[in-house]
């Protein structure tokens, strides 16, 4: 980079620290941190869980670390308590274990010798092998810990395409094959240990049980729960609690030291004490089950645990609250959600294993791609996964207030598009949608989340950040390049997500902004689509990225309107279609003023904006508003008339829709040419059905 590259990016840098102070003086969510130092990730593995109820990352070393279970919250260091264990034992005596993980020596450095610390640390890396394929991974223990005993751990979420049910649920089974080669059985016990923590010091904070935690920072509470299958061959015994910590002097606490002689002395849990009471603060507890079986000379057995984890809340720095998918399926108490998950997916993960299998099947059989390809095509899904996503039921929030200000009480507010009829010409019928959803928001039932038209199922809402460093939610520029995973595995999350937009494009939110170029802007502006869904208040409180004033970037736009065409050809949904109409209308309107010589072209201007392509731009050519004016105090922009609106099929002349929905005095705009240029209401026919006639086809 050219010195004069770096002088000019420092005073953005100033900024954004600066930005940084001052909110994280008033407590606020940032949307980056800049002191925020992350750990090498060259480690990971394929995450455990499935859609939008959080994630926990597994390492290819074996350890769990990168937990995702609460919004924006990543806490990278790996919980060395979290572990899977072998205990071998032959006949004459002959015993082996280790743990099955093989951590690097520095994560290893200062842990408590009296507590995990005397646990046996001595796999050899150089035996195990780790493939992975979003969403299963397979590691073999070939002769760990016993040389003629091999370990396959097989690894699997429920992430299952066009599965609304399932594909919501925080769980992960892995299933244990365990072959012996040798001439005599073996007695092998497998253990599955867990630590009362979501990551970082939450393990210390105290005031665990393990029945229940409750976490610190306002987060809501989270349960956790391991379990193991009980067959014919396999016997199943647990340890409820152990601290991780020596014994405190004139106590009975029984310790992890304790737990790992006790399992390998006897392969099983006897003289265990039951749960115990709360843990102190600086201390620690764990969990752990045992599955023992033996293995007959040169066969085979398997064993299956699982991992499980309830948080049905969601909580935004706003104080809006929302529940999860899943607990649409298992309900609000978190014991017993948590309980249930263990127990279906043990029973069930042979069933969506299947569903995984022959999905992939195609892919994975075609010889005419290359090798790399289907590895990159599924594991690059892991983002959906461990990518900060939501999945919320998709009823209204718990705590909701309208933000009172100058401006009224709208200003948080969604639009609904229930009142436009697909008969109405274009601009009458969006405007006669604005009027409507004025008139529910002054009623008291506008509080919550209204659907896009009536025929919108009840899939829930998905958020999925930009990036695990930049914290904003669903930015449509990104998602424009990512969305046609969801749109081929979950079309309905995809088109649920489209719904929002359409939404947010019929919102007006004239609260001041101030951005970081300097310039005061209106938070959101009518018929422009918003860079992101927010921050603190996703959905309710728009446009989080303050950087530059998102109405004046030109890319969002056209990518609104092609992915929106591009939904509906792909899943054939004519309701999706008719719903969303007025929304993609007003926002090719908003093109217009970006078109300064009436060539159908945008022009390239020098407000820091996506590259466009450019085009002639006379001297003559109306000028847009200054990105960094301040918009005049206008009626509320549904209120225009709409005695010159232009019929469906013609197009407006090129005019400001930043502060309120005008309409031009006279006058037509040619009609444009490319699909990423201004208004194009001559293109492809929408459907103009009934929104309940429509009908849905699996994308992909």
């Amino acid at each position: 980079m050219a010195m004069n590259d770096v002088m000019a990016i420092v005073p953005f840098i100033a900024k954004m620290l600066r930005l940084y102070v001052q909110e994280s003086a008033k407590g606020q969510a940032s949307v980056y941190d800049p002191f925020r130092k992350w750990m090498d990730n060259c480690y990971r593995g394929v995450p455990l869980g499935a859609l939008g109820s959080g994630s926990i990352g597994r390492s290819y070393r074996g350890y769990f670390q990168h937990f995702q279970i609460f919004p924006r919250m990543f806490e990278e260091k790996p919980i060395l308590a979290n572990q899977f264990s072998a205990f071998v034992s032959r006949p004459g005596g002959k015993s082996y274990s280790t743990v099955l993980s093989a951590p690097k020596a520095d994560v290893l450095k200062g842990i408590d010798r009296a507590g995990i610390g005397s646990w046996d640390w001595k796999l050899k890396e150089k035996n195990c092998t780790y493939n992975g394929l979003f969403p299963r991974s397979w590691t073999v223990y070939d002769g760990e810990p016993d040389p003629e005993i091999k370990i396959t751990c097989r690894q699997i979420s429920p992430f299952i395409p066009h599965n609304y049910k399932e594909s919501s649920f925080p769980v992960a089974v892995f299933t244990f094959t365990v072959q012996n080669s040798g001439s005599t059985p073996a007695d092998v016990t497998l253990l599955f240990t867990w630590a009362n923590s979501v990551g970082g010091k939450s393990e210390l904070t105290g005031n665990h049980t393990n029945s229940r935690m409750r976490t610190a920072d306002g987060h809501p509470p989270v349960t956790f729960a391991i379990a193991s299958q009980e067959t014919g061959g396999v016997r199943v015994t647990c340890c409820p609690s152990f601290a991780m910590g020596p014994s405190v002097p004139g106590g009975e606490q029984f310790t992890a030291k304790d737990m790992w002689e006790e399992a390998k002395n006897r392969g099983a849990f006897g003289g265990a004490p039951r749960a115990s009471a709360s843990s102190r603060p600086g201390s620690s507890i764990g969990a752990a089950v045992a599955a023992a079986t033996t293995v007959p000379a040169g066969g085979m057995r398997a064993v299956s645990f699982a991992l499980s984890w309830s948080c049905p809340e969601v909580k935004f720095p706003a104080g809006r609250t929302y529940h999860r998918r899943y607990t649409k399926f298992l309900g609000l108490d978190r014991d017993a959600a948590a309980e249930q998950l263990a127990h279906d997916a043990l029973l069930e993960h042979m069933k969506w294993e299947s569903l995984i299998e022959e999905w992939q099947r195609p892919v994975l059989h075609d010889k005419r791609l290359p090798e790399w390809y289907p590895v990159a095509l599924f594991n690059e899904l892991y983002y959906l996964n461990a990518g900060g996503t939501i999945w919320t039921d998709g009823l209204p929030p718990k705590k909701t207030s309208f933000a009172s200000s100058k401006y009224g009480s709208t200003a948080m507010e969604s639009f609904s598009l229930d009142g436009f009829h697909p008969g109405d010409p274009a601009a009458d019928g969006i405007l006669r949608a604005m009027a409507t959803a004025e008139e529910r928001l002054e009623a008291s039932s506008a509080f919550g989340t209204a659907p896009l038209g009536d025929s919108e199922e009840s899939v829930g809402r998905f958020l999925y950040l930009e990036g695990m460093e930049y914290h904003l939610w669903n930015t449509y520029d990104v998602h424009f390049y990512a969305s046609f995973a969801l749109l081929s595995l979950f079309p309905e999350l995809e088109l649920s997500l489209q719904r929002d937009f359409a939404r947010a494009v019929l919102h007006h939110d004239p609260r001041p902004m101030r951005t970081l170029d300097g310039a005061t802007v209106p938070r959101k502006v009518l018929g422009a689509v918003p860079h992101d869904v927010g921050l603190r208040d996703p959905w309710f409180q728009l446009n989080a990225y303050m950087i530059h004033d998102p109405a004046r970037w030109k890319d969002l736009n056209p990518k609104f309107v092609l992915q929106a065409y591009r939904d509906v050809a792909a899943t054939g949904d004519a309701a999706f279609a008719a719903a969303v109409w007025p929304a993609v209308y007003l926002a090719m309107a908003y093109m217009h003023q970006f078109d300064r010589d009436g060539d159908g072209m945008v022009e390239k201007t020098a407000a820091p904006t996506r590259p466009t392509t450019s085009g002639p731009s006379p001297a003559s050519a109306p000028t847009p508003a200054a990105s960094g004016s301040r918009p005049s105090r206008r009626p509320p922009p549904w209120r225009a008339s709409s005695a010159t609106a232009a019929p469906r099929g013609t197009s407006s002349s090129g005019t400001d829709v930043r502060g309120a929905c005008t309409t031009p005095s006279s006058g037509t705009a040619p009609t444009s040419t490319t699909t990423t240029a201004a208004a194009r209401t001559a293109g492809p026919s929408w459907p103009t059905s009934s929104p309940g006639s429509g009908t849905r086809a699996r994308a992909g």
